[in-house]
């Protein structure tokens, strides 16, 4: 870059100020060609993790301490990306970074749609930095699409490589406001129908690993008008140009339109349709991933600078790709390094950060490139790896993937079985059946009832129906999981019954229910023989058949499992008080409630308890937010203490049958007998019960922490006596340096976190009144002398969580609001501060620290710098810079004006 000791020296005139204007736009990186520019990818993306009948990811164990991989994964990365630290050598805060402003990037529509839902201030970072990279790079921005739920493209049928593309497109336009430029091919796999379906979808460009091209040349000129072509299959292309990729009819293999080009010598690729492509440089890239590189800034730079040619060329691109969870899950705080790299080392060696789409703007191809027939960036083997016994993803080990071939079989057959269905009943209700599923995408991402209804309007050939509507809808979700079935993570791992091959099973599974609900069609026996061909590498599982019948078929969820669950959670929840007032329907009389993606609508509740026995009786009606399916339904639920539920569902059958139901089994009550109720309800409802462990894992967890509650606060008041009554003789032992008896060390930790606890949810009270008490922060501190004297480690996750809304809320109290004590609340911060350390809770102060920060510059700077003069309005800021230093902020610039 041009620093401003070059710039020429202005004379002031006019005429010196145009020139000067000349002058940059001449030696402008971003608007004129030249030097070196980097781009580097992030490939992000989470596989569709969300239960087909839920449409919801339920709790995933091993990605304890969190819900689930999506969200541990965005605490790791997603996030630390869109906030990233850059800190000095004190280890305080200097800047934050959102490094999606400054890295060319895709992110998976299921996963955008997940961050959409959980985390919307950084859903909403991610559209701001495309945005604002847009406006830097002069209407480029960093954002490019991806094929919708990440199939390998060579592998699809001509349809749903359309379709993928389509509702990539359609995803990205509805949420970044713009059309994609370029988009991510799966694992990179790509062969030519994929690219010429790109080519008529409208896309300029792709990335593709170097191993992927063939051979290249440059473009014909007067002066050599049949350049010879170079052999580059080893990887030897050159990628820091991009290249133009012609259609040419010798390599199209399909009856695309666009094979119907008109006919060209071999020479000639005038008037031929064609696509750009990039080649990321692979030995840096597999540096990212498989070495130290990232951790360093300085070494991150000095590896790109090794890169740069140095053959006078006007410009260059080093452009690097990587799975954006590199910076952050794979490799933790590395998203730093990105943050310090993009504004400080890049700069610094004159290079211009950009994304492909601009660079290709300055720098259309002026090389030809031929690509292998089908190639990806992850299999040595063509794309084997996602259909064959490749050894790729074997890990080394004894496992084979003789799997990978019958299980693509089975659901190619099923695909083809699935079109039949939706070409015949679906043309009984779409005018075209195949755009009606190219425009779903309109649904998924927005199902409220007008959409949906607009929708259907816009597509059927005649008036529906109510059960046309939910045919029509079931149609169109059989053919969205037919597509989720061939999710590349089926097959990228050593085993099928892997969570992964399971996922995609009961994608496939649903798929079935949904063509036999429209047609009557019983595929699931010959899709079945068909996975018994897939041998499973563990022995009790033996093949794909038992993994479908074992992990598949038991995970499905119908109308009962739904009511059953309505029915026992509903004696956990504060029934009618915990209905908001839109809820309640004045004309139906009903209460209105969402159960993962189904609404139920309560036209009656009854609840009855005798003795240590409570039962409740109700008629229900669901809807399936998705298919607009809907049962009406009769529950009974006995509780009959602790963990035993017997919970029984039938259909509605008249509201004269429902009275007589309800009165037999309330009566059944009477006896204070749980067998002569049980009785009854076997009587009335038939040999099918459900019970607690067939509730949603959620609600599962939470009723199962309900009915411990009780019995884990005795615990805690008997080893809190037991910490008092032995307190001495703990102090003993550690007086003497000797080990604690476990009992009673045990005892001390447990009654510590208690009491820390008791504390922690005092405070809450006290900040909903708008005042914080000294005497609990007080008391905090006094259990953190003693944890530590004790030599107690505080187990308490949820007091963790606690003690971190806290200090956000003071903080935003503080910052916000005028009508407090300052210096009062002040202290009081700073000491909750100090006592969550003293605690050593594993507290993180992130979230304020980026509130602080946000403030700073915005809010703090400037009025300290107006009010040097006034003492108290200098005090109150002295404050504040003392506070940030507590935040770990650095406020040492600021403070020596003020000093």
């Amino acid at each position: 870059m041009t620093s401003a000791a070059e710039l020429p020296a202005s004379s002031g005139s006019k005429f010196k100020l145009a020139q000067d204007s000349q002058y940059l736009a001449d030696h402008d990186p971003l608007k004129k060609s030249q030097g070196v520019y980097v781009t580097v990818h992030g490939h992000f993306y989470q596989p569709p993790r969300e239960n087909p009948y839920l449409d919801a990811i339920e709790r995933q164990p091993s990605a304890a301490p969190f819900h689930d991989w999506n969200e541990r994964i965005h605490w790791e990365c997603y996030r630390p990306n869109a906030f990233a630290r850059v800190l000095n050598d004190k280890g305080e805060l200097l800047g934050i970074v959102n490094n999606y402003e400054y890295m060319s990037f895709n992110i998976g529509p299921t996963l955008m749609s997940w961050l959409e839902r959980y985390d919307v201030e950084v859903y909403q970072r991610i559209l701001e930095a495309d945005a604002k990279s847009s406006q830097r790079l002069h209407g480029h921005g960093n954002a490019i699409a991806q094929v919708y739920n990440h199939i390998i493209m060579p592998l699809a049928n001509e349809r749903d490589k359309y379709t993928q593309i389509r509702w990539g497109k359609e995803d990205f336009k509805s949420r970044f406001g713009r059309d994609p430029e370029g988009i991510w091919l799966a694992e990179t796999a790509v062969d030519y129908p994929t690219l010429e379906a790109l080519v008529s979808e409208g896309i300029r460009f792709i990335v593709l690993a170097p191993s992927q091209a063939q051979r290249c040349r440059p473009f014909p000129t007067e002066n050599d008008p049949h350049p010879a072509w170079h052999e580059v299959g080893g990887s030897q292309i050159d990628p820091t140009r991009p290249y133009r990729c012609y259609l040419k009819p010798t390599l199209q293999t399909t009856s695309s339109p666009l094979s119907a080009t008109k006919t060209t010598t071999p020479e000639s690729t005038a008037g031929l349709p064609y696509i750009d492509i990039f080649f990321y440089d692979g030995p840096i890239s597999r540096d990212m991933g498989f070495s130290d590189v990232v951790y360093n800034s300085h070494h991150f730079a000095g590896r790109v600078g090794a890169a740069v040619r140095g053959d006078h060329r006007p410009a260059q691109l080093i452009s690097v790709a990587t799975d954006g969870e590199t910076f952050g899950h794979h490799k933790k705080g590395t998203e730093k390094t990105l943050a310090y790299a993009f504004i400080g080392e890049f700069p610094h060696h004159g290079w211009t950060v950009t994304n492909f789409a601009h660079y290709l703007s300055l720098n259309p191809p002026t090389w030809e490139v031929e690509l292998k027939s089908i190639t990806a960036w992850s299999c040595a083997h063509g794309v084997d790896r996602w259909q064959d016994d490749c050894g790729c993803g074997g890990e080394g080990g004894v496992w084979h993937q003789k799997w990978r071939r019958p299980l693509r079989n089975a659901l190619n057959w099923l695909r083809d079985q699935l079109i039949e269905v939706y070409e015949e009943y679906g043309g009984k209700i779409f005018r075209d059946p195949w755009l009606a599923r190219d425009e779903y995408i309109q649904i998924l991402r927005d199902r409220s009832p007008a959409n949906v209804s607009r929708f259907l309007s816009r597509h059927q050939n005649h008036k529906l129906t109510a059960v046309e509507q939910v045919d029509a809808l079931r149609l169109l979700e059989m053919q969205r999981h037919a597509l989720f079935m061939f999710t590349s993570c089926g097959w990228f791992f050593e085993e099928l019954s892997r969570p992964e091959g399971t996922q995609i099973l009961r994608y496939a599974a649903r798929a079935l229910e949904l063509a036999g609900d429209v047609a009557g069609v019983q595929l699931e026996k010959g899709f079945l023989k068909r996975l018994g061909l897939a041998l499973s590498n563990v022995e009790h599982f033996k093949h794909g058949a038992e993994v479908y019948r074992q992990l598949v078929l038991t995970a499905q969820i119908g109308f009962k499992q739904v009511a059953s669950h309505y029915a026992i959670t509903s004696l956990f929840n504060n029934h009618n008080n915990a209905l908001s007032a839109q809820d309640k329907s004045p004309n139906l009389q009903t209460y209105q409630k969402r159960v993962y993606c189904y609404t139920a609508n309560e036209l009656d509740y009854q609840l009855q308890r005798m003795g240590a026995l409570t039962m409740a009786v109700g008629h229900l009606k669901l809807v399936s937010e998705i298919t607009w399916e809907s049962e009406d339904l009769v529950f009974a639920v006995l509780h009959l203490g602790g963990w035993d539920f017997h919970c029984c569902i039938q259909q509605f059958t008249g509201r004269r049958d429902y009275s007589h139901l309800k009165e037999k089994l309330l009566a059944s009550l009477q006896q204070a007998s749980a067998a002569h109720a049980i009785l009854v309800m076997t009587q009335i409802f038939g040999d099918e019960a459900f019970n607690l462990q067939n509730l949603f894992a959620e609600e599962r967890h939470r009723i199962m922490r309900l009915l411990s509650q009780e019995t884990l606060t005795r615990l805690d008041q008997l080893y809190t006596q037991t910490y008092r009554e032995n307190y001495g003789v703990i102090m003993a032992f550690h007086r003497d340096e000797l080990e604690v008896p476990q009992e009673l060390q045990v005892a001390a930790e447990i009654a510590l976190g208690y009491r820390c606890m008791m504390t922690l949810r005092s405070l809450e009270q006290d900040i909903t009144e708008t005042q914080l008490s000294w005497n609990h922060i007080l008391e905090l501190e006094a259990i953190a002398t003693e944890a530590k004297h004790l030599r107690c480690r505080l187990n308490i996750p949820e007091g963790k969580q606690i003690l971190e809304q806290l200090i956000m809320r003071l903080l935003w109290q503080l910052l916000h609001d005028a009508n407090g004590s300052f210096s009062t609340d002040i202290q009081r911060l700073e000491k909750l501060i100090d006592v969550g350390y003293q605690l050593n809770l594993g507290i993180s102060l992130e979230k304020s620290q980026e509130l602080y920060f946000s403030c700073l510059h915005s809010q703090i700077v400037p009025v300290c710098l107006s009010n040097l003069n006034n003492q108290a309005e200098a005090t109150q800021c002295s404050q504040l810079l003392k506070l940030g230093q507590k935040l770990a902020v650095d406020v040492s610039i600021i403070a020596k004006k003020l000093a």
